[in-house]
Parts: C-alpha cells; structure tokens; sequence
C-alpha cells in the first residue's frame, strides 16, 4: 500500500492533535507541543514526496537501464572533470576569493556555461513561478535533454576534506508558492564538490559526486526567527547608551 505523502501526514497529525486540545486553546497552543513531540514522521520525510506536496511534481530516479539517462550523466560528468580542471587553474577566479562560501556561484556559472557547450543539452537557471530568475534557494540548475526533452535539476553543493560524513545541515528546501523554482517532473542531482582548505592562496578542488536525490530523507526542523527590524524597535527598547 501505497503510503500518504509526508506533507499529508503531517496536517493529519496536526489536525488530530489540535481537535484533542481544549477549545480556548489557539493555534500557538497547539503547535509548540505538537512540535516538541519530534514525531519519527519529522525525521525521516521522503524528499520525493516533500516536492510533491509542495511543487505537484514528481522526483524521478535515475534508471541505469535508460539510454537518455545514461548519456547525459556521461555528458554531466565530462563537464565536471572539466570544471574542476578549470578552477584548480592558478588564473582561475576561483583562485582569488577569499571565503569559500563565495565560489558556488561562480561553480553554478562554469557548469552552466559548459553544459551550454555540450550538443544537445540546454543549461539555465531555473525561473521561479512568477517567471523571475532568482540565484538563491534550490534548486540552483535547469539542464533539458533537448532530444527527449527531459529535465534534470542540478544543485551544486561544496564540502571540505574530512567533512564528507558530517551531521551538520549541508541542504534546506524550504516550499513557497511564489518563489518555488521546481516547474518539471525531473531527476534531482546534487553535484558534490570536495576541496582543501585554502593553502599557499590556492584553493585544491580534489573530487566531484553526482548524487540521485529519488531517495533522499529529509527532517523537519522547527525555527522561529526574527530580523533586527523586529528586535530593534523604539517602543521595546528600555535603556540605551549615551550618545
């Protein structure tokens, strides 16, 4: 049997806890406890069904017997050993930044321009639905078959040596409406890229992964946040320094 989308679960989950809560009760109410339960549906949520719920799209797999896509994981490979070619070049650009939470833009637009360059494969930045270009927030890539026009979203993603296992968050998919960038029923990949810390002013990018998200599991973290905008206001403020 086929089982409910995680999102489904979620709501029946909420609902049931909300009907069970007293009438005076508001929603706030209910929620914290609900969330403070850390239900096991909160942590192990297929990312297939999230974008499904959140998108109507479905997340296909990779089919190793399938010529198209066997052909354009080839094509996707040879462009990324040439990208890693390139920015491991002492003129890169990539060579002069300092930070390297500064060079995934700069990945997005070397594997763009060289997926561009492949015959048959068309590479963009994916348009939101409102139909805008928008660089942040996943995915990152829009790469189209043009011969089956099928469509495989690329997200680049940057780890250090040794971090390859760590447990800290790496990815977030957060689902809105306006700005929601999956249009397709598409593969899903994440393009891994390992470096070395910095050394002697350069940057040693050492490996890449293509990695097929069909069966990715994903938490939901709850968070509660707040901007300078909030905090700062003139009617909280109780005491400041002299001027």
């Amino acid at each position: 049997m086929r089982r409910p989308p995680a999102l489904l679960v979620v709501g029946v989950l909420f609902a049931t806890l909300a009907r069970a809560q007293e009438p005076e009760k508001g929603p706030i109410d209910q929620l914290i406890p609900w969330l403070l339960r850390e239900d096991h549906e909160l942590r192990a949520i297929p990312f297939s069904q999230v974008i499904f719920d959140a998108t109507g799209k479905r997340v296909l797999a990779i089919d190793p017997k399938n010529e198209t896509d066997q052909r354009v994981i080839k094509q996707i490979a040879g462009v990324l050993d040439e990208v890693l070619t390139r920015v491991n070049a002492p003129e890169s650009v990539v060579q002069g930044i300092p930070r390297i939470n500064e060079v995934s833009s700069h990945l997005e637009n070397l594997m763009r321009e060289l997926l561009n360059a492949v015959p048959g494969l068309g590479c963009e930045f994916p348009l939101t639905a409102e139909n805008r270009v928008q660089r942040s927030g996943y995915p990152d890539l829009r790469l189209v078959d043009e011969k089956t026009k099928r469509v495989f979203y690329l997200d680049p993603k940057l780890y250090a040596v040794g971090s390859r296992d760590s447990r800290f968050r790496t990815f977030y998919f957060e689902p809105k409406v306006a700005t929601n960038k999956v249009r397709d029923d598409a593969v899903h990949l994440i393009v891994g890229f390992e470096h070395e810390a910095k050394s002697g002013g350069h940057w040693n990018f050492t490996r890449w992964d293509l990695v097929d998200l069909a069966h990715f599991k994903v938490k939901l973290k709850a968070e509660f946040q707040g901007s300078n905008h909030d905090i700062y206001r003139p009617e909280a403020v109780v005491a400041t320094s002299a001027k």
